[in-house]
């Protein structure tokens, strides 16, 4: 019988003992896959299989997802034990398809000194990947088997760890925590520490191709973490959305969040499988928000045109588009008459520098070329309006002057701060030039 839960335990001769015992309270109906170097007694224990593994746990664990059986794996340090009512706490929102990957939220009395440099590192974590987890770095976690063995993992010692986190928030699964109850925390080397720590400061400043081939999703990845701005423009955007609704171009899901809930459909159209893949593990259990794998010019337009969709938004997209009066002709062709697009652009041509070309784009836009471009392919313009006054300083000396092919992470975080204020401020006056244009256009006639 195939076992619905795999433990993954590394091991060393230091731990051999430990990941002995085990193996013989293994829970019932799940199986262990020890990996690692020294003697194991599994006597009594069938659904127990040892892996000799040399080069360290990130070398283990690789060896041991290879062999596991079931859909969700627990991936535990050795030291760690717990009660089985733990272990069904810990999968439980995997089993409910609310999360693709669970941490244990380790607790212990008093101010356990591993505790602390654990949580600092994690911190640091969180920082690099803005993952919502207090311990990222647990001992204990269990993911949707299919969700860990999709992560490529390069490590051979216990930076596994950090390369873990970092690379399931890349693919944006859904991550969650549960607290364990108190324990003692298992005793980590200085070495340890650090090869994580060198991991993070990698990952933080340095491109990985492992994990992303594409120089444009670095400043996808920062804008994610903008969330007053993104709320922001998902604020804009709400005000004049229908019930189903076509996102094209919706990358890493930044908008797409803002804009799913209350909508009866949403369609996330990308081109990219990089990032559909994404939008996929992001939305996994929102049947309403249906990610589509094609470019704008080759669509099936005749289905989309059966979905009776009512408004088709772009988020800083329709740049991207080589033909935009070709493209904005496509999307009269799926609206019914008074159906709406809602477009957000960059603009101005004079600010166009190296982010422009890093991430993709063929132009940026004036309210004149704008218009032109929605009213001379059906469509009528009701809104037209600038803004992000305030951006537009800091977009000229990092894309023009600097030549930066991306905005600096800290920068981001500084104005993001100051986005409410900015979004107040914009709402109470007319703009005279701004980083956006923002505009909302209604369709004048019936297919083309």
């Amino acid at each position: 019988m195939t076992p619905s839960l795999s433990f993954v335990l590394p091991f060393s001769p230091d731990t051999a003992d430990a990941v002995s015992r085990f193996a013989q309270t293994l829970p019932p109906g799940a199986e262990a896959v020890l990996a690692g170097e020294g003697s194991i007694n599994t006597a009594g224990a069938p659904q127990v299989q040892v892996l000799n593994v040399p080069g360290g746990k990130g070398a283990a664990i690789r060896a041991a997802l290879a062999q596991v059986k079931g859909a969700v794996t627990v991936l535990q340090d050795p030291e760690a034990a717990y009660p089985q009512d733990v272990y069904e706490a810990l999968v439980r929102p995997i089993q409910a398809d609310t999360a693709d990957a669970v941490f244990g939220l380790r607790t212990a009395q008093g101010l356990a000194p591993e505790l602390l440099a654990d949580r600092a590192l994690g911190q640091f974590t969180r920082f690099v990947t803005d993952v919502p987890l207090t311990d990222p770095l647990t001992s204990l976690r269990a993911f949707r088997t299919e969700a860990l063995r999709s992560v490529a993992l390069t490590s051979d010692d216990d930076a596994v760890d950090a390369e873990l986190v970092v690379k399931l928030a890349a693919q944006l699964f859904r991550l969650t925590e549960v607290t364990l109850p108190p324990s003692d925390v298992p005793r980590r080397t200085p070495a340890a520490h650090l090869s994580r720590l060198r991991t993070l400061v990698r990952y933080a400043t340095v491109r990985d191709d492992a994990d992303n081939q594409h120089e444009g999703y670095t400043t996808l990845e920062r804008m994610d973490g903008a969330v007053h701005y993104n709320q922001w423009l998902g604020r804009r955007f709400r005000e004049h959305l229908g019930r189903r609704v076509l996102e094209i171009g919706a990358g890493i899901g930044t908008i797409t969040r803002e804009l799913e809930s209350g909508l009866e459909l949403l369609i996330a159209l990308e081109v990219d499988r990089f990032y559909v893949d994404r939008l996929k593990n992001l939305f996994r259990g929102k049947p309403h928000i249906r990610p589509y794998l094609s470019d704008v010019a080759l669509a099936d337009w005749e289905s989309l045109q059966k979905e009776r969709l009512d408004t088709i938004v772009l988020s800083n997209v329709l740049e991207h588009i080589p033909d935009d009066a070709s493209a904005v002709r496509r999307f009269r062709q799926i609206l019914a008459p008074g159906g709406r697009v809602v477009i957000l652009v960059p603009a101005l041509q004079q600010l166009f520098g190296a982010i422009d070309e890093a991430v993709g784009h063929h132009r940026r836009y004036t309210p004149a070329t704008l218009r032109a471009v929605l009213e001379e392919n059906g469509f009528q313009v009701e809104t037209l309006e600038w803004m992000n006054l305030a951006g537009l300083p800091g977009w000229f000396i990092n894309s023009r002057l600097l030549r930066r092919r991306s905005v600096p992470k800290l920068q981001l975080k500084i104005y993001d701060t100051l986005a409410p204020l900015i979004a107040k401020a914009e709402s109470h006056v007319k703009l005279p030039v701004g980083m956006s244009l923002f505009a909302v256009a209604r369709s004048t006639g019936g297919n083309a």
